[in-house]
């Protein structure tokens, strides 16, 4: 696919309307999911290894050992016999670790061809050269789109004790500086900082964002994505993590950060800002701000097959190996209804990340207005 970009303007007009109408699939399935139960998720939430090189106080993805992660080969079944995604999440662990993750990518790819989305998040850890080409090459295969975060909690000496790992900040800034160039030649590159606000790091916005002013001339407020610190037993595996704090004291940090955010057009830009402000309403309230979409929109898939309703919802369906890799008997299983029915009366866990607020945003309009 690189080649379109070189060759004649009718190939590099193909790969437009292609894009566009990948964008326009992915816009009507969204929209649909206001109206209508789907039939099939349209985004895969897959978490592709649990192997990571940083040392979070946050998060104890880290210290579990290696499980039996999903080959190439079961996933290419998978993505074959589940061909209707729109919207890859990977996540991890650091999912630049998984050296077949481009032919990961690629499997999915080849099945799902209305597939629009990739989004990943790094630490930057790995080889700055690796991360570069493994992106070029996912575009390569005609990814229209992939969304790079890059995490980072705190400005440098902050983020590295609450990182684990001296130097991470440098890293951060040398990776974002990279993803900046490719930009130039990938126009569907698009990255931000990933930012988990918790008590390890409470007060130290603004001073992150200063830091990293001082290293990125023409960075904004904009290329801030904010979480909040939550615990995930199936997820994070940090239950007994000491991370809560006074959740009004976050709220008016985040609503004093975003405030500052300059006004964007385009769909996702308001998307991310809805996002933010129902993240101030959830830390001063506690209470989920929209009825998620988990098991109509989307799924959790771990790197070992178990499929769960989201990755902070600790109730397994049951693992892909068991089916043949095909999602429907699980989709539309006894144990699926019942969660379904428990959302429906608002009896699902309250959260709150970015992973599963995307979808619920877009499956109910009115939070856009």
């Amino acid at each position: 696919m690189r080649r379109g970009f070189d060759a004649a303007g009718e190939t590099i007009e193909v790969h437009r309307l292609t894009s566009e109408l990948k964008l326009a699939g992915l816009g009507l399935t969204a929209l649909k999911s206001n109206f209508v139960q789907l039939k099939h998720p349209y985004k895969l939430n897959f978490a592709v290894t649990y192997r990571c090189q940083s040392r979070c106080q946050s998060c104890s993805i880290w210290k579990q050992k290696p499980k039996q992660e999903l080959s190439l080969d079961e996933i290419e079944q998978f993505a074959e016999k589940n061909n209707h995604f729109r919207w890859l999440g990977l996540t991890g662990g650091e999912p630049f670790l998984r050296s077949d993750l481009v032919d990961v990518v690629e499997a999915f790819v080849q099945h799902s061809k209305g597939l629009y989305l990739v989004a990943m998040p790094t630490n930057s850890l790995s080889s700055e050269d690796i991360i570069a080409d493994r992106i070029a090459s996912i575009f390569e295969l005609g990814v229209p789109r992939i969304i790079i975060t890059l995490s980072l909690d705190g400005y440098r000496k902050l983020n590295d004790r609450v990182r684990g790992v001296n130097g991470s900040f440098d890293e951060v800034m040398s990776m974002a500086r990279r993803l900046r160039s490719m930009q130039k030649t990938w126009k569907g590159l698009s990255f931000s900082f990933g930012y988990t606000i918790s008590k390890l790091n409470e007060g130290s916005l603004e001073q992150t964002y200063q830091a990293v002013k001082k290293e990125i001339g023409d960075v904004t407020y904009n290329d801030f994505h904010i979480n909040m610190g939550q615990v995930s037993g199936i997820y994070y595996d940090n239950l007994g993590a000491d991370i809560q704090t006074d959740r009004l004291a976050l709220a008016d940090e985040l609503d004093s950060f975003i405030r500052k955010r300059h006004m964007e057009f385009g769909l996702a830009p308001l998307i991310e800002g809805v996002f933010l402000k129902k993240l101030v309403y959830y830390m001063r309230t506690g209470r989920q701000p929209i009825r998620s979409r988990s098991l109509d929109a989307s799924l959790f898939l771990t790197s070992d097959g178990d499929v769960y309703p989201s990755i902070m919802w600790d109730r397994k369906l049951g693992n892909v190996r068991d089916t043949g890799y095909d999602l429907e008997p699980i989709w539309h299983g006894k144990e699926a209804q019942a969660i379904r029915s428990l959302i429906k009366q608002g009896k699902e866990p309250s959260s709150w990340t970015a992973c599963e607020a995307y979808q619920s945003i877009t499956g109910y309009l009115p939070s856009l207005l």
